[in-house]
């Protein structure tokens, strides 16, 4: 009774806290009420789950060796030497302890180098077996990544990512699940919806990563996931957070309507997909265009050597993360990842490779688009997902990089925010229009499009080269034709270091799920004090902002499904977002 009176006090706390973030949208209906759930850290309670029980005990125990690391066990020969060349580097080892105390580290995962990982400093992995191997710093929240050379027995590179975390193991997602199964809060609430007890096997998203704002799991600073619960047209969300082993709290969605069943099967088996489209970078020529695509782990569909007649265009480019957000107010959701169906953490994934269409203009060829498609099997039942990447490369030199959801999620009320890491080709200079003039950037910044200004012809920003050439980038505004209803989109510009691995292999989750602001990922690759970008290389970091609507009629980043002639078929209400690029005359 004690904690059931806490929790309105709870809630208005949470509440009165994130008023202070300005909204970009109106506010959503209100949702059932959720439950923020009292709590003890791992540290100062006794386990009461043998999960919890058996990990408490090895988390003793590494904390007492030299490195304090808890070790993945029962590896293959290969990355278990892959694991021990690791802990032996000085590199990776330098934040597993402060001022000589021991610090809570645990490996998450020791995984084949692919072709998406090589940079110049991996690039013997082109030819030699090597591992990346993943660690987490539960107490700085902090990710670790060594690219081990198992052939030479070498360390050939480590980089750390502040405030991230590595795909979650599967052994956590069956603690979380065990932790959210076993609570009474969950037990209590899927009882009375459904009128049995939960088990393990009713839970789906168990590995993809969360945050519950007012709780620790708030801007990810812990480890949380959300096992999520089907009752009926309501998803019961159960944040467990894995940092310290428990229950932070529920929270229930409203899904809509729908008919419950499933409309497509894989059309490839996903040994197909990965042998085709994953292991191996895929050369690409069309209408004067040419470029390698290959499907990465957990960042999509990349691109990379983009050229548009024989003139080198872009390094490379992919779609990071998907922030999926339920609630402005009480801000929980997903971060979800994109990639490959094999030898992945991503949350949806490739089912067969990309397909090339025809781009037109009053019924005239004026170009071709790349599409590659990621869905959840189930697909457009609730919480599955369907997401597109497209990149469209016109016959005059423009190109466009596009990311699109189609629904159908685990609410009514969310707003997705998509992460397109672009790496350009060559030496630019970026600006802004102020409504009157160029205003070069000198150094690393970011700026929401509401909060910019456009030339009559649409254009936000100015990417000039050195030869006088460039690009202008124009911001989705609902101009496109394809039923988008604007980005309302952050753009980074950081500056490219070819000597810093800054997202040119594959990435980790870089960002929370629900932050309201710029605060997206990449703002992390913003340094103090911002580096200088006036004529250098860059990367640019596009994050569009779009609100589900599941409103009849004005449906937008949604599906259904409804019976036609004895089948079901998939209603779709695709939202897409992305920049233009359009070239700049060289003189």
């Amino acid at each position: 009774m004690k904690r059931l009176r806490a929790l309105p006090l709870l809630a208005l706390v949470l509440s009165a806290a994130c008023d202070d973030i300005p909204s970009l949208f109106p506010a959503p209906t209100p949702t059932p009420v959720g439950a923020v759930i009292p709590r003890e850290p791992l540290s100062t309670s006794k386990p009461d789950l043998p999960g919890l029980a058996e990990r408490a005990a090895r988390f003793k125990a590494a904390l007492s060796q030299n490195p304090p690391i808890l070790l993945l066990a029962d590896l293959a020969a290969a990355p278990a030497l892959a694991q021990r060349l690791a802990i032996g580097d000085p590199r990776f080892l330098a934040n597993v302890s402060e001022q000589g105390q021991p610090l809570r580290n645990e490996i998450f995962g020791v995984y084949p180098v692919r072709k998406s990982d090589l940079t110049e400093a991996t690039m013997p992995c082109a030819t030699s077996p090597c591992f990346r191997v993943e660690l987490y710093n539960y107490a700085r929240n902090l990710t670790t990544v060594a690219m081990v050379d198992v052939g030479s027995r070498l360390v050939l590179a480590v980089h750390t990512l502040p405030e991230t975390q590595p795909d979650v193991p599967p052994h956590l997602e069956r603690l979380a699940i065990e932790i959210a199964t076993k609570a009474p809060d969950v037990m209590e609430a899927l009882e009375a919806a459904l009128g049995a007890k939960p088990e393990a096997s009713m839970a789906m998203m168990g590995n993809t990563k969360t945050a519950l704002n007012g709780t620790r799991c708030q801007r990810s600073r812990h480890l949380c996931v959300a096992p999520t619960f089907i009752a009926g047209t309501r998803a019961l969300w159960t944040i467990v957070d894995l940092t310290d082993g428990v229950l932070v709290g529920t929270q229930w969605t409203n899904l809509g309507e729908t008919s419950g069943h499933a409309v497509t099967e894989r059309s490839l088996q996903n040994d197909v997909v990965t042998a085709k489209y994953c292991e191996k970078a895929t050369p690409f020529a069309h209408g004067g265009w040419a470029l390698d695509y290959i499907l990465t782990s957990s960042d999509g569909m990349r691109i990379s050597n983009v050229r548009h007649n024989g003139k080198k265009v872009l390094e490379s480019a992919k779609l990071v993360d998907w922030h999926v957000s339920y609630s402005s107010t009480l801000g929980f959701g997903y971060s979800d990842a994109i990639g490959c169906p094999m030898f992945s953490q991503a949350a949806v994934v490739a089912f067969q490779g990309p397909t090339v269409a025809d781009l037109r203009s009053n019924g005239t060829v004026v170009g071709f688009a790349l599409v590659q498609k990621f869905w959840s099997h189930l697909w457009p039942t609730p919480c599955n997902y369907y997401y597109v990447q497209r990149f469209e490369f016109y016959d005059d030199g423009r190109f466009r990089i596009v990311g699109g959801n189609i629904g159908r999620g685990c609410g009514d009320q969310g707003t997705y925010r998509p992460v397109t890491r672009i790496a350009l080709a060559g030496k630019y200079t970026a600006a802004a229009w102020n409504g009157a003039a160029w205003q070069d950037w000198s150094t690393e910044q970011w700026q929401l499009q509401a909060d910019g200004a456009y030339t009559a012809a649409g254009y936000q920003y100015r990417l000039r080269a050195e030869n006088g050439g460039g690009f202008y980038l124009e911001p989705g505004q609902g101009q496109f034709g394809d039923g988008g209803r604007g980005d309302n989109a952050y753009l980074y510009v950081t500056r490219y270091h070819r000597d810093k691995d800054e997202g040119d292999s594959d990435m980790v989750t870089i960002g929370p799920c629900c932050n309201e602001d710029y605060q997206q990922g990449p703002e992390k690759f913003i340094d103090t004090p911002p580096e200088d970008i006036a004529a250098s290389e860059m990367v640019l970091w596009y994050v569009p902002q779009i609100k589900i609507d599941s409103t009849p009629g004005r449906e937008y980043c949604w599906a259904d499904s409804t019976l036609v002639d004895g089948v079901y078929v998939a209603n779709e209400y695709p939202c897409y977002t992305g920049p233009m690029f359009v070239p700049i005359a060289e003189h």
